[in-house]
């Protein structure tokens, strides 16, 4: 059976369960547009950085579905669920540096069973098996900077007075998400408390991710250390995170398992700011800041990477929204020229209402990106941005087409 076959196929066997035995969780967004060179479907981001910026600027096709389903209902409370997740994705929504040909990519990145409402642990829960593990990210962006996910076993929202403690044993596989990989091979510890009460309405978030080397050649082990400081604004319709992160040798990523190649003498120092807010019933905004230097003996390994944007939303009708949205990247290799990217975007949505994350959206934007000669140097081949790519010897080039996106 071809790919695309499957996955409808799968979203109406979903459909035959009642309600009350399946909880279903959708996402789906699908792009199309022309660029300025007379090709097709265009995303723009700069080598070296661990995003871009996303409105007017992901390609092609991705969804998700997430299933959860009841089994056991224990004496004390004790809840016993499955949980699965099946997301599809064309080339392009996982390689965007060239227009694909085609092809299909369909994973499976969550398959896990927990015991949730533990006797005698509060609201606290056991789990085994494969999944999106605690996930901190920024939208705008779509950067993951702590997601520790993987395949495990832990225990986690232990309550201790006002705070709550999680412990994972996980490992990385190569194999657990084709469309979105999580690490190289690898075991590790993860800890985490979060709720640590710091003034009000702001809380404390602390990880330590330990990786263990297997012992073989050239194989290393390493560590990560996040703080993270959530303020709640404008009476909870809004919130400002500063997490602040610290790695070496393989904990070089965002809490998960970077390369393994990595010896002690890699580091890395992150900070993340990011906030968001659904300032009245039709105007929200996020904004996002990362400052990320990686230092190592091999200088192709040290770099600083800075990043600065952020998207507007306003609705003008209920059904109507004006989108804004601007990021600018820069890259400084230990040797090298810097490289800059800078990318706008501007759209009008139809939509279900005016908030910020209100979905579905059909979207019809226009994007404009400007690079500068080191970009173009540093990108991959047949990139965008290459010499060899569609811009050839340009330096700049915009987009203009449509996207659906919804989660339902």
């Amino acid at each position: 059976m071809r790919m695309p076959v499957i996955a409808p196929a799968l979203l109406a066997l979903a459909y035959c369960f009642s309600a009350s035995a399946v909880d279903v969780q959708n996402y789906l967004r699908a792009n199309a547009a022309a660029n300025s060179e007379g090709g097709g479907q265009t995303c723009f981001g700069l080598a070296g950085a661990g995003a871009k910026y996303r409105l007017g600027n992901e390609c092609g096709v991705y969804g998700e579905m997430m299933l959860g389903q009841h089994l056991v209902e224990g004496d004390a409370g004790e809840h016993v669920k499955a949980y699965a997740m099946l997301n599809l994705g064309n080339e392009a929504a996982s390689n965007n540096a060239k227009r694909p040909e085609g092809g299909w990519n369909i994973g499976l990145p969550q398959a896990y069973l927990a015991i949730e409402h533990v006797s005698g642990l509060g609201d606290a829960a056991l789990w085994i098996g494969r999944r999106y593990y605690k996930r901190e990210g920024v939208n705008a962006n779509d950067f993951l900077y702590w997601n520790p996910s993987g395949m495990g076993v832990g225990i986690e929202n232990v309550p201790l007075g006002p705070m709550q403690f999680s412990y994972a044993y996980l490992h990385d596989d190569q194999q657990t998400m084709p469309i979105m990989r999580v690490g190289d091979t690898a075991n590790r510890h993860d800890f985490q408390l979060r709720g640590v009460p710091v003034n009000p309405g702001g809380t404390l978030e602390l990880g330590l991710a330990l990786i263990r080397s297997d012992g073989e050649p050239g194989h290393h082990g390493g560590s990560m250390l996040t703080v993270q400081h959530r303020q709640h604004i404008l009476s909870g319709a809004g919130a400002n995170r500063l997490a602040v992160q610290w790695g070496t040798g393989a904990g070089t990523d965002n809490g998960a398992t970077g390369d393994i190649g990595n010896g002690s003498d890699v580091h890395r120092l992150r900070v993340v700011e990011s906030w968001y807010a659904q300032v009245t019933r039709r105007f929200g905004g996020e904004l996002v800041a990362v400052w990320q230097r990686d230092t190592a003996h091999d200088a192709a390994k040290a770099k600083t990477w800075a990043s600065a944007g952020g998207r507007m939303s306003y609705g003008l009708t209920d059904r109507v929204k004006l989108l804004a949205d601007v990021g600018h990247d820069r890259v400084a290799p230990q040797n090298g020229d810097v490289r800059r990217l800078t990318k706008f975007t501007g759209a009008v949505a139809l939509t279900s209402a005016p908030g910020y994350f209100d979905r579905p959206e059909l979207r019809l934007f226009f994007t404009h990106a400007h690079w500068n000669e080191a970009a173009r140097a540093a990108a991959r081949t047949n990139d965008p941005l290459a010499a060899n790519g569609m811009f050839g010897t340009t330096l700049s080039g915009y987009t203009v087409g449509l996207t659906f996106e919804n989660c339902w």
